[in-house]
């Protein structure tokens, strides 16, 4: 998978055209290949949908589900081998987050592997990284992001929380929604103002107030911390707080997270648009297949199409930031739009095809809407990231 200037296409389904004369190759490797259908095939083993029922009606995240992902090394994957992980891409993450998807998986690990180690990896000092990623490859820490001050506001653009310099460190005092964290999670990533500029804070749960949200999805924990006056040490404040190095290296960790959001999304939804596919070949009208209708077809068409869209966005983005390229903001936020405009459509449609049973708690269709809902939203929406996007195309927006 890779992006490039001068790669000449060789079948429409390898490689998709973006821009002029500029093609990705979309085909997985073999190695990759070999991984995505191993994971497929050991969530479909140890993450079966009655799994994520338990959890939504406990509460409880399944922690034998984690040590089976640490004992095979995901969280792992991407970490480099300087630092215990097996020092594989991005790509390999973006695998495993679409197969997460797939299952509505709980825990923590598209957190900690998506959110708080890319911010450990590009902000940190070597001598932070040093400390953190070891504990995040072999598990004996989990993490996510506290980034957006404002319900339905999550850019860093959007960051009101300012860090005050005090002897020894820095003080943090305000709020941060949509985080995903419970009191399980042992660390995490809050980003704030630093003068001109912003910082990452590596903060123990312990030392917040973290209040769990109802969510729409309730297979996964979402809460809202309160830091009051927390002091973080010097030693857990990545890199150099206010600086242009940090900010960089928090949009690129940012976008590392957002695309693996949208594949989150993709995954469900694909997981979705299957089970309606099934139904509509197996529920008759007059004697029929609701599937042969050509009102149904086109249902199905339409989910078919809005998927392979969001899915062929949303790898373009993950071979743009493996290779560092230059579209790789804009990428990002192409991504996200679509995984999101995925989403409606798929779930508004789903919901149609399934008719009365669709509605009814036994029928699994209402957890695979609400996750993807709930990851549609979260890290920016489709309308957000689409003003992003003419932004960078030098649309007006005003």
């Amino acid at each position: 998978m890779r992006v490039s200037d001068t790669l000449a296409p060789t079948s429409p389904a390898r490689v998709a055209t973006v821009g002029k004369a500029r093609t990705v190759d979309l085909e997985f490797t073999s190695d990759q290949e070999e991984l995505r259908q191993s994971v497929r095939s050991f969530l479909a083993k140890e993450c079966p949908v009655e799994l994520v029922r338990a959890v939504v009606e406990s509460g409880e995240q399944p922690e034998k589900l984690w040590e089976s992902m640490v004992s095979l090394d995901w969280p792992a994957l991407a970490i480099p081998e300087e630092h215990g992980g097996l020092g594989l891409t991005f790509v390999e993450i973006a695998v495993v987050a679409e197969e997460l998807g797939r299952v509505i998986a709980p825990g923590p690990l598209l957190a900690t592997v998506t959110q708080f180690a890319p911010v450990v990896r590009e902000v940190g000092t070597p001598e932070q990284r040093d400390h953190f990623l070891p504990m995040v490859a072999n598990g004996s820490i989990t993490g996510a992001l506290a980034l957006a001050d404002h319900p339905q506001r999550c850019g860093l653009g959007d960051v009101t929380m300012s860090a005050g310099k005090v002897e020894g460190g820095f003080k943090l005092h305000g709020s941060k929604h949509a985080v995903l964290a419970d009191r399980a999670t042992d660390e995490l990533v809050v980003v704030a103002l630093v003068g001109d500029g912003l910082g990452a804070f590596v903060v123990p749960v312990g030392d917040v107030d973290l209040a769990p949200v109802r969510s729409l999805d309730m297979s996964r924990p979402l809460s809202r911390v309160t830091l009051d006056a927390v002091h973080v040490p010097a030693a857990r404040a990545l890199g150099q707080p206010g600086t242009g190095a940090s900010t960089l290296g928090l949009t690129r960790a940012l976008e590392e997270a957002t695309v693996a959001m949208a594949l989150e999304t993709v995954g469900t939804c694909d997981a979705l648009f299957q089970m309606v596919l099934t139904y509509v070949k197996d529920r008759e009208q007059f004697a029929v297949p609701i599937g042969s209708f050509q009102a149904v077809k086109h249902k199905m068409t339409d989910m078919f199409v809005s998927l392979e869209r969001a899915r062929s966005l949303c790898y373009f983005a993950v071979a743009a930031i493996d290779e560092d390229d230059p579209s790789r903001s804009q990428a990002t936020s192409m991504a996200k739009a679509a995984s999101d405009d995925c989403q409606r459509l798929v779930c508004q449609e789903s919901l149609q095809s399934f008719g009365g049973i669709g509605f009814t708690w036994e029928h699994d269709g209402h957890l695979y809407m609400k996750r993807a809902k709930s990851s549609g939203a979260l890290l920016g929406g489709s309308r957000e990231h689409s003003v992003t996007v003419a932004q960078s195309l030098g649309v007006s927006t005003s």
